[in-house]
């Protein structure tokens, strides 16, 4: 929650077309009159009672039509009406309805030929799509001699499944070479953003002598992020970028750093001499490294639901987690460069237009810009982990589409670690497996109508700390020595006021905030203070907001995978209620 406060508070006629060219009406192919080029034949009226060729009305209907073998054989039906046309006299008016009919077949002719071009202009714009959008994208023979790196585009962006492979051999003096994932290009930001920098050093670094892969991310506005380095190195804390320790974490159920094996590992080899004769002998400098200088290698980065994946040779290496705002569908472009002797380059799975057209606009699901002069009303800071991207997929596609989210009015940033400065009314916390209505938050706010001294959420007034060791919420006499909490709103989302926020974060600043690890009880303990020291405090209790799981006219639903996000945001859509998902 400090994070988020912190962010906050910083910063033709008819008539006429019977008389053409008619044919003989004892034709057996209606048809035939479209191959005779004689002098019509026409029945003048002599009186009323006049009988009119089946042929001279027939014409029209065939006239001019470039019509399939199909849709010939269905105009034969016509045939049934020429006794009806040869007797029109003895029915009332019988010649004009043939005439209305006979208009009417003309309309509808006219606009099946209009469907015609219409589905021709659309096959062709969707090859056009298809060809924007490549499914498949390859180069052989990639990397041009005068050319220091290669570029390949990817126009469309990746998605989960998609995959780059590249045939290569690490050559050079070093053999050190780069893969970088780029996004376009920023307004008024000369370089664009690397959503996944993949260094392969093979002679080490300055943080170690041994093969070393080592992945990241930059912004023009972060700099560089925090290293993956596989095999990992002892975390220097007091060093920007320093590495994290992988190989105890997974991804998308893969390691995030093969157990590479170094030079100071040793082992015992077993050799047979002679058939009797046994030694054992301590190899010193025998490792695995994916790649070596000289040896061709084929390796594979692989969208997954979590990151993205690296395999070399078939075997899986490494794997990067999404960072945010650094997510797959925004590379437009592969960067390889360095001691490389590029082989193949390989782009597979990409979205294609048919994808494009089964999802939302991406330029929706990217956030609002803020403003640093007007303030939003309501600010939500979503707590999250780098490994949850289908989560804040779900998110994007939902929730974060409510017309006071992209109007700006509301505003939601994802919080795994970043910080930036803005302000705002209301600061709401709330979290990536929760479903929230924006609208009626906003409304009840609205109703509420105090903007100082203010918790909403689901109050709990009578609370007592688990003493039980085996809760997951056990406090300790010594973190929380009384018996009950004071009052504090329940963590899947709660909304303070600017003002309790911003001491919130004075307080922090100051050294003056006692922490718990409790972050929804803490912030009751945090205004309880403030309440001692004279604050006017209002505690505004919202019934619908559900901390395990979703009923029928919530507000916030609780513990919702992207499945129940997806089922919820359409039912309010379909239905404009709140409906659960599972009913009926």
């Amino acid at each position: 929650m400090l994070l988020v406060l912190r962010y906050v508070v910083l910063k033709n006629p008819v008539e006429e077309s019977y008389l053409m060219n008619p044919f003989s009406s004892n034709a057996t192919n209606p048809l035939e009159w479209v191959h005779i080029t004689g002098s019509p034949t026409v029945q003048y009226p002599v009186n009323a009672s006049q009988v009119i060729s089946v042929d001279a009305i027939a014409f029209s209907l065939f006239a001019q039509r470039n019509l399939s073998e199909g849709e010939q054989q269905s105009l034969f039906t016509w045939n049934l009406l020429k006794n009806l046309i040869n007797h029109s006299h003895a029915l009332p008016n019988g010649v004009e309805a043939i005439k209305e009919a006979g208009s009417a077949w003309n309309s509808l002719m006219a606009l099946v030929q209009e469907k015609k071009l219409g589905y021709a202009n659309e096959n062709s714009s969707k090859k056009a799509k298809e060809k924007q959008c490549p499914h498949f994208l390859n180069k052989m023979n990639a990397k041009e001699p005068d050319k220091s790196d290669y570029k390949l585009r990817v126009p469309c962006g990746l998605t989960q499944g998609s995959s780059i492979t590249i045939i290569g051999i690490p050559n050079g003096l070093l053999g050190d070479f780069r893969i970088d994932l780029t996004g376009e290009a920023l307004p008024r930001e000369p370089d664009p953003p690397i959503i996944l920098h993949y260094n392969v050093r093979l002679h080490g670094d300055k943080m170690t002598e041994d093969p070393v892969i080592v992945q990241n991310t930059w912004t023009i506005a972060h700099d560089w992020g925090e290293e993956d380095r596989c095999p990992p190195s002892t975390p220097d804390k007091n060093r920007k970028g320093s590495a994290k320790e992988l190989e105890s974490s997974s991804l998308d159920e893969l390691d995030q750093c093969l157990k590479l094996i170094s030079k100071d590992d040793n082992r015992t080899v077993s050799q047979h001499s002679h058939g009797s004769r046994k030694s054992s002998v301590g190899l010193q400098g025998v490792k695995y490294f994916p790649f070596k200088h000289g040896s061709l290698f084929v390796a594979t980065l692989r969208v997954g639901s979590e990151g993205i994946q690296m395999t070399v040779d078939g075997k899986h290496i490494t794997s990067f987690a999404y960072r945010e705002t650094l997510e797959p569908w925004l590379v437009s472009e592969v960067r390889i460069s360095g001691d490389l002797k590029l082989i193949s380059v390989l782009a597979s799975g990409l979205p294609t237009s048919e994808d494009s057209d089964l999802t939302v606009n991406l330029e929706a699901l990217k956030a609002i810009p803020l403003s640093h002069q007007k303030p939003v009303d309501l600010f939500i800071g979503v707590f999250s982990t780098a490994n949850n991207f289908k989560r804040r997929m779900a998110l994007r596609r939902t929730w974060m589409q409510y017309p006071e989210v992209r109007s700006g009015t509301v505003a939601v940033r994802f919080f795994v670690g970043m910080t930036e400065v803005v302000s705002a009314k209301f600061v709401m916390k709330t979290d990536d497996d929760a479903f929230l209505r924006v609208g009626e938050v906003v409304a009840s706010l609205s109703r509420i109508s105090m903007t100082r001294g203010l918790l909403y959420g689901l109050i709990n007034s009578d609370s007592q700390p688990h003493r039980s060791t085996d809760s997951k919420w056990f406090i300790s006499p010594e973190e929380w020595s009384e018996e009950k909490y004071p009052p504090w709103a329940h963590g899947p989302g709660y909304v303070v006021s600017y003002d309790i926020a911003k001491a919130v974060y004075n307080r922090f600043n100051e050294g003056r905030l006692k922490m718990f690890k409790l972050e929804d009880v803490a912030m009751g303990i945090w205004i309880d203070d403030m309440k001692k020291e004279g604050l006017e405090v209002r505690y505004e209790k919202e019934e619908r907001i559900f901390t395990e799981g979703c009923k029928d006219g919530y507000v916030i639903a609780h513990y919702q995978g992207p499945r129940e996000m997806m089922c919820l945001w359409q039912k309010l859509q379909e239905t404009k209620r709140a409906r659960c998902c599972g009913d009926p």
